[in-house]
């Protein structure tokens, strides 16, 4: 009940005619975003992030978030047109919905993207709802040893839980802490990995990093690859929409499936693209026999797109609770909140409960404006792709280093977007994970405070991480998902190679 009055000052807060604006506003943009090969969520939010800076908090995070919902969406209409994703989460919803467009059902398939994501996203939203208060009240029971367990506890998440190699992610988290460590010690106010040079004194801004791997990184990478636009039909029929519509209540066991594989890989660190993933491989698992899958199959347009939806949003919800972000998207924006003065955590919703709220109550509004304004602008942005690459790209380029460089109007950041941009491209041939990367830079530098408070407090022992039930769990627990998934694969290894022995 509290929760709900709450919510309703948020929708107070978000109902004004500036914010339904920027909210329009924000939605448009990460439609672009989404849209264009090339950016993607995370680059689209941190370039836009400068642009904010003379703006309030409530109305900087609305549009953020906004652009977010966007971008989700938008990578869903090339997906199904063009069979190109705009985003990484969305490569599942190319398997089924770019051959059901091509059988000439482009409506229907874009219909069910669009209606089953706004259903993902208002089951994260209303997840939101009901739980950050108790995970707010939860966490003011944190003390710095709790604080370094449950950063510690992301950390072994990302690595145990990831699909990508274990040590692929060890070595991207490492570079992240590495590069979190540039500047000063806040502790003992020494100079590290400067390396003489002085634009480094201050550290290596984040949001640089994110525009070099993100933004630049994967134009090397479209680049490489030759991309080619091959589009579908595209004019969207009322009369198909509606009868869409009436079909999704079939597919309701695999949205509530979906919806709840979503909203744990977004609390986790597992996130959109794992839940996509994982949702088209149940739907496919527990399917009926009759039309297979990869062949334009519904379930295997509204799996992916309903546990992508909700991932992305609940991965709101331990960045503003804990201060812990859960995908990349989630720590860019941790890191504006913090540009902005403010420090995602439980205190967060006692000191700032109009901010919180405000952007909880933005989303409910924003997800309905999504659903509406990407299925009334679908032809123009089908339209848009069709403009040849050798126009689109240098304006990627173009935007990437404009918004490196109003960051700290320092020419240095943009030899750093070059630098990571390699980095980005290399790590992405190489399959190497960026989104660790990206919550070790947000992440490291409170994870190291956090654990020299705790070294302080405990005079140098190790032991203050199990000196109570709370910290001891949450180290145990980040233990075991460290251990346990590499002993299971391990294990089924032996027995595979047991196994091809015994049958030789």
């Amino acid at each position: 009940m509290e929760n709900f009055e709450l919510l309703m000052g948020g929708f107070a807060t978000a109902l004004t005619p500036m914010h339904i604006t920027l909210m329009i506003v924000g939605v448009l943009l990460g439609l672009i975003v989404g849209v264009l090969p090339g950016l993607g969520a995370p680059n689209g939010v941190s370039l836009l992030i400068p642009l904010t800076f003379t703006m309030d908090p409530v109305s900087a995070i609305i549009l953020l978030a906004s652009m977010y919902w966007g971008a989700l969406f938008g990578g869903s209409t090339t997906s199904i047109l063009f069979n190109i994703p705009g985003e990484p989460s969305s490569v599942a919803t190319t398997f089924d919905g770019y051959p059901m467009a091509r059988s000439g059902q482009s409506t229907r398939a874009l219909t069910l993207a669009f209606m089953s994501a706004g259903i993902g996203a208002f089951v994260g939203i209303v997840v939101i709802t009901l739980l950050s208060t108790w995970a707010a009240r939860f966490a003011l029971r944190f003390g710095a040893a709790e604080y370094f367990a449950v950063y510690f506890l992301a950390f072994c998440a990302f690595v145990g839980m990831g699909s990508a190699s274990p040590i692929k992610t060890a070595v991207s988290l490492s570079l992240g802490l590495l590069l979190s460590t540039v500047g000063m010690d806040t502790v003992t106010g020494s100079l590290r990995l400067t390396f003489g040079i002085e634009a480094l004194l201050s550290g290596v801004s984040f949001l640089v990093v994110v525009i070099g791997l993100f933004g630049i990184g994967e134009l090397l990478a479209t680049v490489q690859d030759g991309l080619k636009f091959r589009g579908v039909a595209s004019r969207i029929d009322p009369r198909d929409v509606f009868k869409t519509m009436l079909e999704l209540p079939k597919y309701f066991t695999t949205i509530v499936r979906s919806s709840a594989v979503g909203i744990w890989m977004g609390i986790t660190p597992g996130g959109p693209t794992a839940a996509s993933f994982m949702s088209y491989g149940l739907a496919r698992q527990w399917s009926k026999p009759g039309e297979k899958f990869g062949t334009g199959r519904p379930e295997g347009i509204v799996a992916p797109e309903t546990a992508d939806h909700s991932a992305g949003t609940c991965a709101m919800l331990p960045m503003l609770a804990l201060g812990v972000p859960s995908s990349a998207t989630a720590a860019v924006m941790m890191g504006g909140l913090m540009i902005w003065g403010l420090t995602p955590g439980p205190m967060l919703f006692t000191t700032q409960p109009d901010f919180v709220w405000g952007l909880i109550a933005s989303m409910y509004i924003s997800n309905f404006v999504g659903v509406i304004l990407v299925l009334l602008t679908v032809p123009f942005f089908a339209a848009l792709l069709r403009i040849p690459f050798a126009i689109i790209g240098p304006m990627i380029v173009a935007i990437c280093f404009v918004g490196a460089y109003t960051v700290a109007n320092s020419t240095s950041d943009l030899w750093l977007v070059l630098i990571f941009g390699v980095v980005g491209f290399v790590f992405n041939k190489l399959e190497f994970p960026l989104a660790p990367l990206v919550l070790a830079m947000v992440l490291g530098s409170k994870a190291e405070s956090s654990f020299h408070q705790s070294m302080i407090a405990s005079d140098g022992s190790l032991g203050i991480f199990f000196s109570n039930y709370l910290v001891g769990s949450i180290m145990t627990v980040a233990l075991a998902l460290l251990i346990i998934p590499q002993s299971l694969k391990f294990i089924k290894y032996l027995r595979s190679h047991k196994n091809v022995d015994a049958a030789a």
